[in-house]
């Protein structure tokens, strides 16, 4: 074989090595997260997020990367204080993220995204207002800002499955 074939094949496999290692995780096992009493599901990529202790309410679970850098945030509950949605927002906005640099933030009538990052912590938060305002219901990423480029990815396919929920029956019971 000569010098030229031999370096040819050795940059192909160096740089499918780097390919792979940047396209970062599969995103090929998921599991779902359904919520009975309020009618939600989200699904998460086993190979990402793992769930560490068991959940000790119905209304929420905490999912941490493999790697202990990521969290995933799912839950819904009522509205015991029927706040708006604005007004909820505004919470989130003063009590989670006061500093924070936002470059996503889409308000629907029913749903609203905060996006951004603070102290070098990305964040993607979806939340939505289900049966007349009676359910929240909402899921969040918090990663290092560093690397956005993987979680980004797995963001956008978690938000692919988010399904808001609507009590038991599915009509606001």
């Amino acid at each position: 074989m000569t010098r030229s074939r031999l370096w040819a094949l050795g940059a192909t496999f160096f740089l499918s090595a780097i390919g792979t290692a940047l396209a970062g995780p599969r995103l090929v096992e998921w599991e779902t997260v359904r919520n009975e009493r309020h009618g939600f599901a989200i699904a998460y990529p086993r190979d990402v997020f793992e769930q560490k202790s068991p959940p000790t309410t119905d209304e929420g679970r905490v999912l941490v990367s493999k790697d202990g850098k990521a969290k995933l945030l799912v839950g819904a509950f009522e509205n015991a204080d029927n706040d708006s949605l604005e007004v909820y927002r505004k919470y989130l906005l003063d009590e989670h993220y006061a500093g924070a640099e936002i470059d996503y933030a889409p308000v629907k009538r029913r749903w609203f995204v905060l996006s951004g990052t603070q102290n070098g912590q990305a964040f993607y938060e979806r939340v939505s207002f289900t049966c007349g305002g009676k359910l929240i219901n909402s899921w969040a990423m918090l990663y290092p800002a560093s690397e956005s480029k993987t979680y980004d990815r797995v963001v956008e396919a978690v938000a692919r499955t988010y399904m808001p929920g609507a009590g038991r029956s599915g009509v606001c019971d």
